[in-house]
């Protein structure tokens, strides 16, 4: 079953620019390391289990499933979860209707040269970014994720992670499928948007379409199609809002 976020993927031009700036926004972020397909990584952990990946490009891939949102402006692109049963919950998804593939090995080498591998079903278009994509540890998971989880703005995990659509009905069905129950109703006045809620371990899921062709969500999902458009953080130092967008290199964080 799926247990909870393993993380959100936040893709941008350059990797030691974006570091940078999370760094001054708070975070601790830890190098990740190379993946053979072309990218590379720093990574944010967080107590609450989750993390986040910004990504980036060290060569040309327009064939990788994140080069053409990195080409709209990048930011937040995808997001996973963790799972007890990839096999299961891959085959779950696919007969609620997702497009998701069977799982295949990946793995990338830290910057100590330790090669951190594991198992990810991916979903492909039109349901990226929509439905998750699901990743289950071949070696240690404390090897993959950072155990540094303690940063200058007291940040302590993800809470909800929005994401826009425009099939509401389909999206019901895939998660009931995977989680066995029906998600909540739920509006975001600020949003301009209405859709359902699930709670999958201590995170969050919105997923909300456009109540007009005001909401944001509308302008977001004419761009870049339906796929997540925000996510908030959790975080002990009592600041609240958004953070900056130069900072967070286009993707739409803040604090509750």
């Amino acid at each position: 079953m799926l247990i909870g976020l393993d993380h959100i993927v936040i893709a941008v031009s350059n990797l030691e620019a974006a570091i940078a700036s999370y760094r001054e926004l708070g975070f601790t972020v830890i190098p990740g390391g190379r993946h053979p397909v072309g990218t590379h990584n720093g990574l944010i952990s967080f107590a609450d289990g989750s993390y986040i990946e910004i990504i980036a490009f060290y060569r040309e891939n327009p064939d990788h499933r994140w080069w053409g949102a990195l080409q709209k402006g990048g930011g937040l692109v995808d997001f996973c979860m963790q799972t007890d049963d990839l096999t299961g919950d891959t085959l779950k998804l696919r007969n609620a209707g997702v497009n998701i593939a069977d799982p295949v090995p990946w793995m990338r080498t830290r910057p100590d040269g330790y090669r951190v591998k594991w198992l990810l079903s991916l979903a492909a278009e039109p349901h990226r970014g929509v439905a998750p994509f699901l990743i289950q540890d071949v070696t240690p998971r404390d090897e993959r994720v950072p155990r540094e989880v303690t940063h200058k703005n007291g940040a302590i995990g993800i809470s909800i992670v929005t994401t826009a659509v425009d099939d509401l009905a389909g999206l019901r069905r895939w998660y009931k499928s995977a989680l066995g129950y029906e998600g909540k109703p739920l509006q975001r006045e600020e949003l301009n948007g209405e859709g359902v809620r699930f709670r999958i371990g201590p995170h969050f899921f919105d997923f909300l379409r456009p109540l007009t062709e005001q909401s944001p969500l509308a302008a977001w999902i004419k761009t870049r199609g339906p796929s997540p458009y925000a996510a908030t953080l959790r975080t002990r130092s009592g600041q609240v809002g958004s953070l900056d967008p130069a900072l967070t290199h286009g993707a739409a964080l803040s604090f509750e």
